[in-house]
């Protein structure tokens, strides 16, 4: 783990409709020790250039919640308290080093402290141990907590993603965040070609999201993405694990970016069956509805603490 120096933290979301529902991101940390082996995060557009070096190198921002709080009582004259900060779409922001280092956690007290909303993304069950801190935020702002579960096989789970919490592990921190009160789901993607795509791993993962208290069920496409630098990374271990796959993918998908399970319309009903049974929100609309407050009325200065 190295550390670095950030010129800027929060940034707002450019496109028009954010997928997650969130305004602004944040990446506290940059790479990952996850070792998932399908992570996008790996492709050359978003890593080339960099000095760092390889992705699975954590590097922490030192000066993060400096800019953070820099960042936020900026606002306050302006938009602080409609803001919603999503953090984990290019790193996790509970990798190993932040049980330790407590960054993510530095953020949402100041998250708490200018009344922002947050939309977090991670693999880590550690998630749950800053239940406290969603509950106090979602009493003023919308929080959103994505706990992403690709597998319940653990022998799976070892190979696409060897560093990870267990799926056991990460469906306990669903439960402890819904029981504290923290509007909690389980996001499914990427669905894996040949690996993931079958009909009993979907089914299991709604089953056990529903018994762990998950509000919601995410999956917004069955397949995964694949360009120059996670393509690279992901076929060699094919290799390893998989030896006969890696010629499929190349015969079915060749360099395409979007690389759709064959049987999608199969799994596609499947997911909304079993969903629907269960009650669970399965719409991307719909779920950005659930989580989403009214907004709070604007704040004067001598409001905050």
């Amino acid at each position: 783990m190295n550390y670095i120096t950030a010129k800027k933290m929060i940034l707002p979301v450019k496109y028009e409709i954010d997928l997650f529902g969130s305004t602004h991101m944040m990446n506290i940390y940059r790479g990952c020790d996850h070792g998932c082996i399908y992570c996008d995060s790996r492709s050359v557009c978003y890593q080339g250039g960099r000095p760092e070096g390889d992705f699975g190198t954590v590097h922490a921002k030192e000066n993060a919640l400096h800019l953070i709080e820099q960042e936020l009582q900026s606002r306050r004259k302006a938009n602080a308290s409609e803001m919603i900060i999503g953090t984990g779409s290019m790193s996790d922001p509970y990798n190993s080093f932040e049980k330790e280092l407590k960054l993510t956690r530095g953020a949402l007290h100041l998250f708490d402290k200018y009344k922002c909303g947050v939309g977090v993304i991670t693999k880590s069950a550690l998630v749950s141990r800053d239940a406290d801190l969603y509950e106090k935020i979602s009493k003023h702002s919308p929080v959103n907590v994505g706990i992403t579960i690709t597998t319940t096989n653990d022998e799976i789970c070892q190979k696409i993603e060897p560093n990870v919490s267990t799926p056991a592990e990460r469906f306990e921190a669903v439960k402890n965040l819904t029981n504290a009160g923290v509007f909690c789901g389980v996001h499914m993607n990427p669905i894996l070609p040949f690996i993931t795509d079958n009909e009993e791993n979907i089914k299991s993962i709604v089953k056990q999201a529903n018994e762990n208290g998950a509000k919601y069920l995410l999956c917004y496409g069955f397949g995964m993405t694949l360009r120059k630098g996670n393509r690279e990374y992901y076929y060699e271990n094919l290799d390893q694990h998989w030896p006969d796959l890696k010629e499929k993918y190349m015969k079915i998908y060749g360099s395409k970016y979007n690389c759709s399970c064959e049987n999608t319309k199969e799994l596609t009903a499947v997911f909304k069956e079993e969903c629907e049974k269960y009650g669970l929100l399965h719409k991307i609309k719909e779920i950005n509805q659930a989580w989403k407050k009214e907004k709070p009325k604007q704040k004067k200065l001598f409001e905050y603490e």
